[in-house]
């Protein structure tokens, strides 16, 4: 993982260990949404990606602070910005 669950709660400002599990999962779903922006299965891409790292932290936050109420497509709007000069033409 490009971002472990340890630095992802020092982000959220998280200090206890309930949400763990559901920020692990978004971690993972974070990854997954951002190779699929760059068009890669290959996820050492993230890591020679600069902007991949910020992208997946914020994906995170945004899906974790709104859970009840997440425009995804805002969402995939700004991850697209910051991933847009790694993305591949195609598959």
């Amino acid at each position: 993982m490009i971002v472990t669950l340890e630095e992802m709660k020092e982000y959220l400002r998280v200090d206890f260990q309930d949400d763990d599990s559901l920020i692990e999962y978004l971690l993972s779903s974070a990854e997954k949404i951002c190779m699929d922006i760059m068009r890669t299965d290959d996820a050492n891409a993230l890591t020679s990606e600069p902007n991949a790292k910020t992208a997946v932290l914020y994906t995170v936050a945004y899906l974790y602070e709104h859970r009840e109420d997440a425009d995804h497509h805002a969402l995939m709007i700004t991850i697209r910005a910051l991933l847009f000069g790694s993305r591949r033409e195609g598959f």
